[in-house]
């Protein structure tokens, strides 16, 4: 069985719409299933990134605060 596969997309000190871009990139080539961790910390990313991924289909797992920004984490999977 094969190792699940998280992915790190870095996109601290960057204004939208790079965190989204950042992630979609980071997406393009992730096997349905993985997890993608987007570090970000431009306001905008809290509701830019959230509707990206409704728009995907994708699972926002969870949305967490950090002294320096936030982190998302997405499951990517198979689009409708």
């Amino acid at each position: 069985m094969a190792e699940p596969v998280e992915i790190v997309i870095e996109a601290r000190g960057h204004h939208c719409p790079v965190p989204t871009l950042r992630l979609r990139r980071a997406a393009e080539d992730a096997p349905n299933g993985a997890t993608l961790i987007l570090y970000a910390d431009d306001p905008m990313a809290k509701i830019d990134v959230p509707h990206f991924i409704g728009q995907m289909g994708w699972k926002l797992l969870c949305r967490e605060d950090l002294s320096l920004g936030f982190c998302f984490r997405i499951q990517k999977t198979a689009s409708v």
